[in-house]
Formats: structure tokens, sequence, C-alpha cells
């Protein structure tokens, strides 16, 4: 979940690991840092490290400087690079020389990832999470035979599918509390439960109906549908009072946490959908359509526009085809500000009774929460669709 498996630096702190990894076999064992650098300033660098510090760090011309991949982990594979190199975004793992006496810390090695590597990496990450991946809602989990079974979609999308899993299968959960992926840890498959959301990435069967996983990640979420009682955008937050439970929920909106409104029109359109009453082969509401290059309708902006001005057709088959949670990828993203007391929101957030981090936040649902399906369509675009989540990313 681009909140909902956010994979933002994710590579590249495994890759720095790895590195540091291969110095202390090595027997290398003086100071070293990892972060990104921030600044550059002659021959010195300002590395924000992963720890949150600033640091300041000389890099004199006898110093090695090494360029890596991301998922490299051998050093001796590594290209030279000189000083000029480096840039602002860069991240690096820096070896401190524990025989400098300047003021100053020197490096005696620096051993950078490039930024536009790392983006590069991540957006492989997040295509073949999208290709090869499959994101839903826990229906059952078999822990003797590692069979998950989950369901897809909604409404007349809806499907089940069988993620199979294995010894060499990496299993991971959100940490309670946490929408980063960063903060996911290895966990048994015995902790996931029905409910949970998961996302799975593998080799599918012919019909998607399997995946033999190579990677998977679960957490439990709540998902919450009701009015706004009151709004603090001053400490980021919004109380919700839930239809469900007829209780009031706070909200806390994170850097992480996606929002986006719906446009009436497509509102009316996805719910109209969801409940099967879409008319054949046409749009509700008169949503127009733009044909893609191999004729089908595809989900793009037609007039643009936030809080209604834009219009949406559906995915493969025209807008009575469409499939919502792609359509919710197009829906415009909004600020807590532009949120009003008393209009109705769905939510998918961390885990909780009347305090929650949101993973995922839709403005616009009037004619969702009309339809039953709508809960579910959230809860795996949160995880799928959203940023990758999955690369994401989100997650993704």
């Amino acid at each position: 979940m681009k909140h909902h498996f956010l994979f933002t630096r994710t590579c590249a702190l495994a890759t720095a690991i790895a590195v540091s990894s291969a110095l202390a076999t090595q027997g290398q064992t003086a100071a070293r840092f990892m972060g990104s650098v921030t600044a550059i300033s002659g021959n010195t660098l300002t590395v924000k490290t992963d720890a949150g510090d600033q640091k300041q760090v000389e890099v004199p011309a006898e110093a090695s400087l090494k360029r890596i991949e991301p998922g490299q982990k051998d050093l001796n594979s590594a290209a030279a690079i000189v000083f000029t190199d480096l840039a602002v975004g860069d991240r690096v793992l820096v070896k401190l020389d524990p025989n400098a006496t300047g003021a100053t810390p020197q490096a005696s090695l620096v051993v950078a990832i490039k930024q536009a590597d790392v983006a590069k990496k991540q957006q492989a990450d997040r295509d073949d999470w999208q290709k090869r991946g499959v994101a839903g809602l826990v229906k059952s989990v078999d822990a003797a035979t590692g069979s998950i079974t989950v369901t897809t979609g909604a409404g007349p999308t809806a499907k089940t599918v069988i993620v199979a899993t294995s010894k060499s299968t990496t299993l991971k959960r959100y940490a309670p509390g946490s929408v980063r992926f960063s903060d996911a840890q290895p966990a048994p498959i015995d902790n996931i439960h029905a409910g949970d959301q998961l996302r799975a990435r593998g080799t599918k069967n012919e019909d998607g109906s399997q995946i033999a996983a190579e990677d998977v990640v679960s957490g439990t979420f709540r998902n919450v549908s009701g009015t706004i009682a009151s709004i603090d955008p001053a400490a980021s937050t919004l109380v919700v009072k839930d239809l469900a439970t007829k209780k009031q929920v706070t909200i806390h909106i994170t850097p992480d946490a996606q929002m986006r409104r719906i446009p009436d029109r497509m509102a009316q359109m996805m719910a109209a959908r969801l409940k099967g009453t879409m008319p054949p082969g046409g749009a509700a509401g008169g949503v127009q359509q733009r044909a893609g290059a191999n004729g089908s309708a595809t989900p793009s902006p037609a007039g643009g526009g936030q809080g209604g001005g834009g219009q949406w057709a559906g995915a493969g088959g025209g807008a009575g085809g469409g499939d919502p949670q792609r359509m919710l990828t197009m829906a415009p993203a909004i600020k807590l500000e532009e949120l009003q007391k008393g209009e109705a929101v769905m939510i998918v957030a961390t885990d909780g009774s009347t305090d929650v981090n949101a993973i995922t936040l839709l403005a616009g649902v009037e004619p969702l929460l009309e339809a039953p399906a709508a809960t579910n369509l959230l809860s795996n675009w949160s995880m799928g669709g959203g940023d990758a989540a999955a690369g994401g990313g989100g997650g993704q």
C-alpha cells in the first residue's frame, strides 16, 4: 500500500546494508554510516543518515569511491568513480578514516548508489508487482500446506485466488500502527488471518486463479466509512463517525496517506458497476470515453479538473466493463484542508478502535456507500492500486 506497499528507498537500503555486511566480513571495522547526500561543497559531503542525523565528511583525493547498482552486493565488481560523479540525492555508505586528525571526519571509502539508479529499480519493482502480483483480502489460511485463499476485486470483478507459499517464499507483515513497507518484518504464515489485506508476487497460472508466491506482505487494517465530525488541519487529524459502529474515530493523516476525491459522475458509474446495474455497453451519467491505441477505452481523464470536472471510462471493453479499482487511481489527489465537516469519506486505516492512522482516504463517496461491495473495493485498492504499494508503493 504508495502508503500501502511503500517501497521508497527500500531497495537502496537493502543494498547498502548488504554492502555494510560485506565490509564487516572483510574485517574492516572502522566507523561507517549510511544515508542520502543533501549537499556538496568543495570536497565535503553533507549526509542525512538513516538515523536522521546530519553528518559532514571530507572526501580526500586518496579516498576510494565506488558505484554499485541497486541489488548489487559484491564490492569487487563495483565501478570506480570520481568525486564529481556524486550528486545530491545519491545514497551513500561512508567508511571513515580512523587515522584522520582534522576537525571534520574524513572518508577512506564512499560507496554510492545513484539516485537515478534507485528510481529506475523502484519503477522496475513497481512494474513487476503490477504484472506478477495480486492483492486482496484473506479468506482463509492453511498453514500446514502453505496455501492462502484471497478474494480480489469487488462486485462483478471479484474472484478467488489461491496463493501458494513454500519454504523459499519471503513472508513479511506490516508493523502495528505503521503504513510503511520498510517497517514490515518477517513473520510466519500463521500470523496471517482471515480479513487481513495481502499482496503477493510470483508466477501465476494461465487463468490467474493461482499464484506461486515469491514474496508475500500482509497486515491487519480497519475500514471506516462515515461522515466527518470535525477537522484539525494543524494536528493533521479528523474525527469521523463510523456508520458501522456509530462511534467516533480519530483519523491521523500521515505524510504517507493517500487522499483522493472521486468526481460525482465517476462515483455514480462506479456504484452502478459495483451494484451490477450499469447499462450494457453504456456509461453512467454520460461519462465520456477515450479510446486507447488498441481501440478499447482506457482510464484516462477526459477533461481533467478536481471535484467533478473529469470523467473516466473503464478499462477494457467500455465503461460498462471498467475495473473500479483501476478507476480509483485516476481520482484527483486532495489535501486535508479540502475536506469539509459533514461530508462522507471511506478510509482504510491501521488497526485500532478509536485512534488510527489513515492509509487511504476517499471523499466524494456518497454513491458508493449504497454499494456493499465498495468496502472490499477500497481495501483491495489500497494495497494493489494506489502507489506502489508495492513498489510502491505501497506497499505498495
